[in-house]
């Protein structure tokens, strides 16, 4: 049995929810990622941040990355797989809420990232190909 583990990838860093767009940025560029989990003040995930939130919420709209936080860019508390979900339960998430990328919880905390690369990595044709058509076509 395939495990979100065995698919993710370890070592994410969550960022404060009061750090700028700017130095969300960055720590994307220094990490060589596409998105940051968002924590609270309790070290509870809030949200994730992406480079494609940061062109469009941000930029696009004329907002200064030095004066804007990421925060500001969250719609929603994210979904989560725990880290021993079949990888089946990862698809049926990452899917059904048309997301891209998957965080990855062990005893409460952030331990991996799952992304479209990892699922590609993983999944045979007709599991990636249902997977692309579930979250980029016309809902």
């Amino acid at each position: 049995m395939t495990t979100a583990r065995d698919i993710m990838k370890p070592g994410v860093q969550w960022i404060s929810k009061d750090t700028t767009i700017e130095q969300a940025a960055r720590t994307m560029a220094e990490l060589n990622v596409g998105s940051l989990i968002i924590s609270d003040e309790n070290e509870r995930m809030c949200g994730i941040v992406t480079d494609r939130d940061i062109v469009v919420k941000c930029i696009a709209q004329g907002k200064a990355p030095s004066n804007c936080r990421v925060d500001e860019l969250c719609e929603s508390t994210p979904r989560w797989v725990d880290a021993n979900a079949d990888i089946t339960e990862v698809l049926d998430e990452m899917e059904s809420n048309r997301v891209k990328r998957m965080p990855v919880i062990e005893d409460k905390r952030l331990v991996g990232m799952i992304s479209e690369a990892d699922l590609a990595r993983h999944l045979d044709d007709n599991q990636l190909g249902e997977f692309v058509t579930a979250v980029y076509g016309r809902p």
